[in-house]
């Protein structure tokens, strides 16, 4: 599996995640479609899905575009959020498949939005696990509380995300965020 990272608005990133062996690619909050599909040419791949960590359109605003241009492509999101494009709603614990070695796991990390989802993701080749958790967490932080509490944010962080396997990639949804509480 390699990632991929594309630094989108003024702080964003959108990532894709391709299957080598396969080349089939996910696309993860990608914000500015052009540069998604322009990243897998690149790359050589071809982009199957689109994961959506959370509602706001600075993460989802780019999904209906992307379905215009890849026809087919299935677009996820948490069952709780209004998804812009969603068509594919998940749960936490909903598995998804990428490719012939890449396994996704959703797992929802509530407070910034309250169906907000954070992505695990693996491969077959044993190699070390990522994560995208969209705002949920940030190098320095994490996203504001729009829709919980402090509990969900800790429950979210120390519980979901810190019982993940030692090492995991984690790869976030902005650059230059902090914590920041209301």
């Amino acid at each position: 599996m390699k990632i991929y990272h594309i630094p989108c608005l003024e702080d964003n990133y959108a990532y894709l995640i391709v299957d080598e062996a396969t080349r089939e690619a996910a696309a993860v909050d990608p914000v500015e479609p052009e540069k998604v599909i322009r990243a897998a040419d690149e790359a050589g791949a071809d982009i199957k899905l689109v994961l959506t960590t959370h509602r706001h359109w600075d993460h989802a605003g780019g999904n209906n575009k992307m379905k215009q241009l890849v026809p087919g492509i299935k677009v996820y999101g948490g069952s709780l959020d209004n998804v812009e494009g969603c068509d594919n709603k998940v749960e936490n614990g909903d598995r998804l498949s990428l490719g012939a070695d890449v396994n996704i796991l959703a797992l929802h990390t509530p407070c910034h939005t309250k169906g907000h989802i954070s992505y695990f993701v693996t491969s077959k080749t044993e190699e070390v696990p990522a994560v995208f958790t969209g705002d949920t967490l940030f190098i320095a932080g994490c996203g504001k509380f729009f829709e919980g509490t402090a509990e969900q944010m800790y429950e979210s962080l120390c519980v979901t995300l810190g019982s993940l396997p030692r090492p995991t990639r984690v790869f976030c949804g902005h650059e230059k965020r902090i914590c920041a509480l209301r």
